[in-house]
């Protein structure tokens, strides 16, 4: 999946409900900023995501404006889950606001340059599948492996029945009857015997899942971090980005990076700035998070840029 003609009817294009604007940079930063790997730009510009069993097709209009359209059979369903996956259920202005700006400098520089960043919520089994392969990859990698459980081992959703089928994630449940070799042929490596061992887990104990993504952030992290290969790190992802714990802080190589050079944590353990940051940034410590994610992204490609522009 990654063409818009392989759905052969789509709906008519309209606003979401609720409304949101943003700039180009910022809706790329949403959908494709190390939240989410399913969503893919197409070459006008636009994107096309799958969440779920949802399949939506978006763009940003001339006035920032973003409108979507979905293949005929799903509007209905995507009308109804495509604003509470952007996050369009909260104020996400008002909350923003609340970060730290008048007082750190360094977040005002970051909100400035991301204005309407948001948090996606995602469906919380699939988050936790696509941070369970993000260890040690990038965002494109993960993707990559992303589609490939998708294409083979998930059922179809919408588009054509063969090659152009746009097919969603399996289930937890069904991963759990996958052997590991089939896995591992969707370039997970090592990953594959965490997602196969995870998915035993789950599978050996109904509502599992449910019950740790409606727990409170402090147990819920603590469920996360049994299953096997999900760390802190992991544990937070899959808390901020798939059950909309705000306060969850994940420390990434980017937010080392941040915290050293912008607050001076240079040789700090990765459990020591996450302390900080949810001390220092709050309740909403997670949405500053992906603040300082995508402007360090940015001030490294603008470091890269120049740097290639100088030979």
């Amino acid at each position: 999946m990654g063409k818009t003609g392989e759905v052969s009817e789509w709906s008519a294009w309209q606003p979401l409900a609720g409304g949101l604007t943003l700039s180009d940079a910022v809706l790329a930063e949403t959908l494709d900023g190390g939240q989410a790997f399913r969503w893919h730009r197409q070459a006008d510009g636009t994107w096309i995501g799958v969440w779920g069993e949802c399949v939506a097709h978006v763009q940003r209009e001339a006035t920032g404006r973003i409108t979507w359209r979905a293949p005929g059979p799903l509007a209905g369903r995507v009308a109804a889950a495509l604003p509470v996956y952007l996050g369009l259920d909260r104020n996400f202005a008002a909350l923003t606001d609340t970060l730290p700006w008048r007082s750190d400098p360094h977040v005002a520089h970051c909100l400035a340059a991301f204005p309407g960043l948001r948090i996606l919520r995602q469906p919380f089994g699939e988050t936790l599948l696509g941070f369970l392969c993000s260890a040690t990859k990038q965002i494109v990698q993960i993707k990559q492996m992303i589609a490939l459980l998708a294409e083979r081992h998930g059922a179809p959703v919408a588009g054509h029945v063969g090659v152009n089928t746009i097919h969603r994630l399996p289930t937890w449940r069904e991963l759990a009857l996958i052997p590991e070799p089939d896995l591992r042929a969707c370039q997970l490596g090592f990953r594959a015997r965490y997602i196969a061992e995870t998915a035993q887990w789950i599978a050996a104990r109904p509502g599992w899942l449910e019950e740790t993504e409606a727990a409170p952030y402090p147990l819920a992290k603590e469920r996360l971090c049994l299953l096997p290969g999900v760390g802190e790190k992991v544990a937070d992802c899959v808390l901020l980005f798939g059950a909309g714990r705000l306060e969850a802080f994940p420390v990434d190589t980017w937010i080392l990076k941040a915290l050293a050079r912008r607050y001076g944590l240079a040789d700090w353990r990765p459990a020591q700035v996450a302390h900080f940051g949810r001390a220092h940034f709050g309740p909403l410590a997670g949405l500053a998070q992906q603040f300082l994610f995508a402007y360090e992204r940015a001030a490294a490609r603008l470091d890269q840029s120049q740097a290639h522009g100088k030979k």
